[in-house]
């Protein structure tokens, strides 16, 4: 009988530890995205387009911090488009507003609060009292922190994604449908085979041959001193301390909260498998196709500007270093990881030391969006093996950051 509760406690503890190196690789502060799209009325699939970026989720390595403003219709010129971006951000208080759901705030009352910010930071939400924090150097060091950590790595990608014509390779595949379906007409004597190969050939020619190209413009919202001061000391109430001018006074200031442009990243979606697709549900396709696009272009995004590369966690070192993260996020049997081990200082901020390097080592884990259902080689694997290129020990739950 204790022979048994041993075993049952051994067990418990197994699934206890688990649980556990779950939660802490999981709950690691990610960047917080905000995602757009530009759409064009006149274009073919404008449409389609349009419903499927709605059903596109914001990639699993950042927060979501979306707001009610997904779409905007555009017909302008390309060389005009950078104008009209920002022309709309200004007009229609976009920084404000990304603020604000970072505080929760009431439109109505006026009144902040800081439950958000807690969450995804990992923090104790009573250090961030404002008044307390005024008073202790921790309760200022952790403001300063989620500033930092969080609020300062809030990006917006407005994402123009163009419909590119067929492929002449498609037009052959329809074309084969069309010709199988015109002999079938001809031996059974019965057009409906000529009818139906002609409705299947126009589908898959349309489906196989669909390409979109993808221009994303990257901006992130500021986040500094003057921001973080006017805020708390001239903005920041709640219940127990509300003040209609403050309230008003935020309203008003069109000019403190601020996103500034990063840069912009084009790609083609290139030959997308049709591998997977239902033919009798196309807008399969058009989501495998943009998503897969929209996920290019974030990774080159990453690649060029340091700013916005996410970071990963660790969550084995058994044998090789395993991590959640694949083709989806850029990676390649050539790109390099910088291994960060995250420590607090006294004051309550956050610090990441570079304590190594790792490259990828064997297969890459295919995690691009229906990559299992077209049976793709690495689909099942549920992350990427890494080796060591220098460091000494590192253990689950330490961040990995791509390096060039």
């Amino acid at each position: 009988m204790k022979k048994y509760i041993i075993t049952i406690l051994l067990i418990s503890f197994i699934f206890s530890a688990y649980a556990q190196l779950q939660e802490e690789t999981s709950n690691y502060r990610r960047s917080s995205l905000y995602s757009m799209l530009i759409a064009h009325p006149s274009q073919k699939f404008h449409k389609d387009i349009t419903e499927v970026f709605f059903s596109i989720p914001i990639p699993e390595k950042f927060n979501n911090h979306d707001l009610s403003v997904k779409v905007v219709s555009s017909d302008e010129k390309k060389q005009e488009k950078l104008d009209n971006i920002n022309d709309f951000i200004v007009r229609n208080a976009l920084a404000r507003r990304m603020m604000s759901k970072w505080f929760d705030r009431d439109p109505e009352t006026g009144y902040f609060d800081m439950h958000l910010i807690a969450s995804r930071g990992n923090y104790d939400a009573t250090y961030f009292d404002v008044e307390l924090a005024k008073q202790t150097v921790r309760g200022v060091g952790q403001l300063a922190d989620a500033g930092e950590e969080l609020i300062g790595n809030t990006f917006l990608i407005v994402n123009d994604i163009k419909y590119v014509d067929k492929s002449t390779g498609a037009k052959i595949a329809g074309d084969i449908f069309k010709l199988v379906g015109a002999v079938a007409s001809e031996v059974a004597k019965d057009t409906v085979f000529r009818s139906l190969g002609n409705d299947i050939g126009d589908l898959v020619s349309t489906i196989k041959g669909f390409k979109v190209t993808v221009t994303s413009y990257l901006y992130r919202l500021e986040w500094n001193d003057e921001v973080a001061g006017t805020l708390y000391q001239s903005y920041y109430m709640t219940e127990n301390d509300s003040d209609p001018q403050r309230k008003k006074a935020f309203e008003n200031n069109n000019q403190l909260f601020r996103l500034k442009y990063i840069g912009k990243q084009s790609v083609n979606s290139g030959k997308t498998s049709i591998e997977g697709v239902n033919l009798e549900s196309p807008e399969q396709m058009i989501r495998k196709v943009c998503t897969r696009a929209i996920d290019k272009s974030i990774a080159e995004l990453q690649r060029t500007h340091e700013e916005f590369r996410v970071k990963t966690p660790i969550f084995s070192v058994a044998k090789t270093v395993k991590a959640k993260i694949g083709m989806k996020e850029g990676v390649t049997s050539g790109s390099k990881f910088e291994v960060l081990e995250q420590s607090m200082d006294k004051d309550g901020r956050t610090q990441y030391k570079r304590v190594g390097v790792i490259k990828p080592v064997g297969k890459i884990w295919d995690n691009r969006y229906m990559a299992a259902e077209e049976k793709s080689a690495t689909a099942h694997l549920a992350y990427t093996e890494f080796k060591k290129v220098s460091g000494s020990d590192f253990y689950p739950g330490m961040l990995i950051r791509e390096i060039k």
